[in-house]
């Protein structure tokens, strides 16, 4: 029993020194607010880049055959190769890789961490909402694509308001889950002296120099994110089968 005692009075002085002392709880509020500022806004850069470069492609492996010789199949086809090497480059290196680039070479006299993580995110994150939305464009019938041009609308037209919104609504589920990936890939924030939650943990850590209180905090944070934000797509996805019925 004294043993039991001793092991939580252990804990609670180890809680008050990591978190209550000095308001140090205050840094893993601000690294949750950065956080959360960096996913989303990345995620709202990814979709549309994510719906250009799928529009690009999903057009090229639709269309190219039929069309004719000329401009605009030329440009189509060069798109259509900078879109590759854009997915290539960037589902082929490490998002921190990207990151560290963005914020020591290209973004070098940028002040504001959050837009540069927020870019580097967001241009990471719209290569794989790429494909996930060509896999939905691809997925609607081309009778689509017919009726949008009898009702007098041009390609770009029927994309818009016939096709486009058919595939979202096709990878909506899996679009969310690209939210929940991306708020855990915003964890390596901290190696551009961001403070995201992650790297609030390690400021605490390293001034209390104890380990395990706030990382474990930090890891039940994010756990706690991910299970609320899981729970929203699994309702959304049993809205979107309720609503085909």
């Amino acid at each position: 029993m004294e043993g039991l005692q001793s092991w939580w009075a252990t804990i609670q002085a180890d809680f008050y020194k990591n978190f209550i002392q000095d308001d140090r709880w205050q840094y893993l509020v601000q690294g949750l607010g950065n956080t959360l500022k960096l996913t989303f806004f990345a995620v709202l850069i990814g979709i549309v880049i994510g719906v250009v470069v799928a529009m690009i492609r999903s057009t090229h492996d639709k269309h190219i055959k039929e069309m004719h010789g000329g401009f605009s199949k030329f440009i189509l086809k060069f798109l259509n190769v900078i879109a590759n090497i854009y997915l290539a480059v960037i589902r082929g290196t490490p998002v921190m890789v990207q990151l560290l680039i963005m914020n020591f070479v290209i973004l070098i006299a940028v002040d504001s961490k959050i837009l540069i993580g927020t870019i580097a995110f967001g241009i990471n994150s719209g290569a794989y909402v790429a494909e996930i939305i060509r896999s939905g464009i691809m997925g609607v019938d081309n009778g689509q694509f017919e009726a949008g041009r009898s009702l007098g609308f041009n390609y770009i037209q029927t994309m818009r308001y016939v096709v486009i919104p058919q595939a979202f609504k096709n990878v909506l589920p899996a679009l969310a889950n690209e939210f929940i990936v991306l708020l855990k890939e915003t964890s390596v924030a901290g190696y551009i002296a961001l403070v995201d939650l992650t790297r609030a943990g390690d400021i605490i850590r390293g001034i209390t120099y104890s380990a395990y209180m706030p990382l474990f905090a930090v890891a039940l944070i994010y756990l706690v994110m991910v299970m609320f934000f899981t729970f929203l797509v699994n309702k959304l996805e049993r809205r979107l089968r309720n609503s085909e019925r």
